[in-house]
């Protein structure tokens, strides 16, 4: 009985050996992510910056690209912000040296007067076939035609029925109209900044974050950095005293401003559906005048340069020192046009006390124009933002001293030199993030932590830096209502708050 007994329980065991199941991440390797935890994301806008925060998303290893889409086929007008970008962008991807070449050709485009950028390829078969190739790249066949190809977004979520979450890199105008339909499917949302074109969608696309759960983030990654989390801790510990001035400056803009609409009309170019690419903005005749990347200084298109990089600094400004809506605005600027903005202004922000933090001034400069210089900055010491390769910067003016940074916050120093050697950090208290993506990753397989940027947060930084552009627009000082969207003391801001939208675009 007892040798019976041996001879059971061994070939029990073998039993139980062949019948273990062997989990698919280990048959797969070291870094294979089993489908079931990949999160597969169509890219909705997919011309230069699209491009790039396409390809940043193709290196993560549990996501997986299943869609592009865009209104323009493919062509060579992008601006690259290097020689051969495009190109050396996929090689690396790829790990290969050659055979993209194609997508930069590299001739010349006037940005402005003064700026010229090298041209690279963009749009969605161009899109289309990088991820096919990165993708047959891990394949022992050498082959994959996985990913699909749409022009218009409402498409994509109609059909492709494997969609979790939308990564929307289109023009500003279009963000609001393609994250709320990506939303109210149940999708996951990545959106480039700035999260809307107007103060009315800011406020819509918060509340459809809000009622429908769905994991938000803005593409503002300094929300996630260890300078905003530094700048936040010496702020909070009475490194410089309370602040009540903010100053914040810009280089920007690099594309056209300060110009009136062209009278001619130019034949659309083919493979673009400019109906389409138009979306809620008023019909208009083509002209070559408004796209790629030339739109931002339109205002039925882009946000100016206060969209364009206030995104980044408004971000920073607002967790440091725990900002809600401001009570007025004022703003100056060189001569105003019709449709565009001005080639340069200075917009000053009031808010309130919050807490025990006192009321604070927020000014910004663009153009060129800059505060005056600290007493405390050395002579021969650039007044600049520490790290910034331009003429860019942040200042927090305290009671008890200045804190100078890089435009968004980072590589934060007090001023002057001998008052950061002697500084004494506090301790570390509040929890770092892993990323600014991977905020936003995690959130969309199941984590209960809430991506810092998400829409109810960044549509209220939103309101605010689109506010500038309102007071831009007018050339005066306005009383601000948020609950309303208007001002007690120019009737016209409520309308440019909320502009009429074409029909079929409702949010």
């Amino acid at each position: 009985m007892k040798s019976s007994r041996r001879k059971f329980l061994a070939q029990s065991a073998t039993t139980a050996a062949a019948l273990t199941i062997v989990p698919r991440s280990v048959l797969g390797g070291m870094g294979f992510v089993p489908p079931s935890d990949r999160v597969n994301i169509g890219f909705v806008g997919v011309g230069s910056q699209g491009f790039r925060v396409m390809l940043h998303f193709l290196q993560e290893p549990d996501v997986q690209a299943v869609a592009v889409c865009d209104v323009n086929r493919m062509s060579a007008d992008h601006p690259q912000w290097d020689t051969h970008e495009f190109a050396k962008r996929v090689h690396t991807l790829l790990g290969v040296s050659s055979g993209w070449d194609w997508l930069s050709p590299d001739k010349p485009i006037q940005l402005t007067h003064t700026m010229t950028a090298p041209s690279g390829v963009s749009g969605r078969e161009s899109s289309q076939k990088v991820v096919n190739a990165y993708y047959a790249s891990k394949q022992r066949s050498g082959i994959y035609n996985g990913c699909a190809a749409f022009v218009d977004f409402r498409e994509l979520l109609e059909k492709q029925n494997d969609l979790d979450a939308v990564v929307v890199g289109t023009p500003d105008h279009l963000h609001a109209a393609v994250s709320a339909a990506a939303m109210k499917k149940g999708k996951h949302v990545f959106c480039q900044k700035p999260l809307t074109h107007t103060i009315y969608e800011a406020r819509r696309i918060a509340e459809i974050a809000k009622e429908t759960g769905v994991a938000t983030q803005i593409a503002v990654a300094n929300q996630a950095s260890e300078d905003t989390r530094e700048l936040c801790e010496w702020i909070w510990a009475g490194a410089i005293g309370p602040v009540r001035e903010v100053h914040n400056w810009s280089s920007r803009p690099f594309w056209p401003q300060a110009i009136d609409r062209p009278k001619e009309t130019q034949p659309i170019p083919e493979g673009l559906d400019w109906d389409l690419w138009l979306g809620p903005s008023p019909q208009r005749p083509f002209n070559h005048i408004y796209l790629p990347f030339v739109w931002r200084g339109w205002y039925d298109f882009g946000c100016g340069s206060l969209g364009d990089m206030g995104s980044y600094s408004f971000d920073t400004i607002f967790r440091v020192l725990k900002l809600e809506a401001p009570v007025s605005v004022e703003a100056s600027s060189s001569p105003r046009y019709d449709e565009t903005f001005p080639l340069a202004c200075m917009i000053t922000y009031k808010f309130a006390a919050r807490g025990d933090m006192p009321p604070v001034t927020f000014t910004w400069y663009d153009g060129g124009l800059k505060p005056p210089r600290p007493a405390e900055l050395e002579p021969g010491r650039k007044f600049v933002g520490p790290g910034e390769e331009g003429d860019e910067g942040l200042l927090f003016v305290g009671d008890h001293g200045k804190i100078l940074c890089g435009f968004n916050g980072a590589h934060p120093q007090l001023i002057p030199e001998s008052k950061m050697k002697a500084f004494q950090p506090p301790p570390k208290t509040l929890p770092r993030s892993p990323g600014n993506e991977r905020e936003w990753l995690n959130a969309c397989k199941g984590s209960k932590e809430k991506p810092g940027g998400n829409f109810e947060f960044s549509g209220m930084v939103t309101e605010t830096l689109l506010l500038g552009n309102l007071a831009t627009r007018a050339g005066d000082f306005l009383t601000w209502d948020r609950p309303s969207m208007s001002s007690p003391n120019f009737a016209q801001a409520a309308k440019w708050a909320r502009p009429d939208r074409r029909p079929g675009w409702e949010l």
